[in-house]
């Protein structure tokens, strides 16, 4: 028998005292991922009735998910769940239960019951809620359509993190820095989307650029922070790294939910560009 249960494990004060860095992309993905919604779908492959209670299905959800992203074994997941705040808060495990919530071969045991069907279900809710936040069909775009050949169906949100990281590495080559990131994982990344043609599996691509991204920013806030570099040059990165900042809030929004995001960043390289509706010609005054 498992726990269907879904209730918050963490306090305010436990939230505020250990969870510092609201940008952590496991904080966010925490905040929009419809767990209760999942765990419904689950439920339906174990016995409510049989056995001991064990593990609930919030904190299985939450292993699956780390494990996946950060390709993690059962007993590594396991053990970062014990040594990761962040993972320990994305799992919803209560500090009381951090050494006996589960042993590493349960999660075995407990991924043979839904199988693929329900891995499955984990893994298309997490992407139906990113194609929901408008992921896939958008409205908006840098040019009139009216003047291309065809219609463009979404807006570049992987490009735009794409010429992100290609701004970062220009930053890191003029400054003698060695790369924060691993850049070849983001180019094999880049080519295998623009190869892939199914565009059902754009969520999943703008999820995985998302959250390398957002990682990587963090470290670029702090090699901006310390450069030793001419008046000129600090505030050229400054203002580099308010833009990419500004690029990943309007990623959060978009994986939130937001359609409508004002004011939204198309263009790294002409920061000021803004979207105009499709086939709508913008008028010049």
């Amino acid at each position: 028998m498992i726990e269907k249960k879904f209730e918050e494990a963490f306090t305010p004060e436990w939230v505020k005292k250990n969870i510092t860095d609201l940008t952590n992309e496991l904080v966010i993905l925490r905040k929009v991922i419809p767990w209760q919604k999942i765990i419904n779908r689950l439920t339906r492959f174990y016995d409510s009735g049989r056995g001991c209670v064990g593990i609930s299905l919030r904190t299985v959800i939450g292993l699956f998910v780390v494990a996946r992203l950060r390709l993690l074994s059962d007993r590594g997941v396991v053990s970062q769940v014990r040594e990761n705040r962040y993972i320990q808060y994305f799992c919803n495990v209560p500090d009381e239960k951090l050494k006996t919530f589960i042993h590493d071969s349960g999660l075995c045991k407990i991924r043979r019951r839904p199988g693929e069907e329900g891995i499955a279900v984990i893994e298309s809710e997490i992407f139906d809620m990113l194609r929901l936040a408008g992921v896939i069909k958008g409205d908006c775009m840098l040019t009139d359509s009216t003047v291309l050949p065809a219609d463009i169906i979404y807006p570049t949100d992987i490009g735009l993190i794409f010429k992100a990281f290609g701004k970062m590495r220009h930053f890191a080559e003029t400054h003698g820095i060695p790369l924060w990131w691993d850049d070849r994982e983001i180019k094999e990344l880049w080519r295998e989307y623009n190869l892939n043609r199914n565009k059902n599996e754009i969520p999943a691509y703008f999820f995985e650029f998302a959250l390398i991204f957002v990682s990587a920013l963090r470290t670029f806030g702090d090699r901006v922070g310390n450069l030793t570099a001419s008046g000129g040059e600090k505030e050229k990165a400054l203002r580099l790294l308010a833009l990419l900042t500004l690029l990943n809030e309007q990623n959060e929004q978009k994986i939130a939910g937001e359609r409508h995001i004002k004011n939204r960043t198309v263009s790294l390289d002409e920061p000021e560009a803004r979207p105009i509706k499709k086939g709508k010609k913008q008028i010049l005054w």
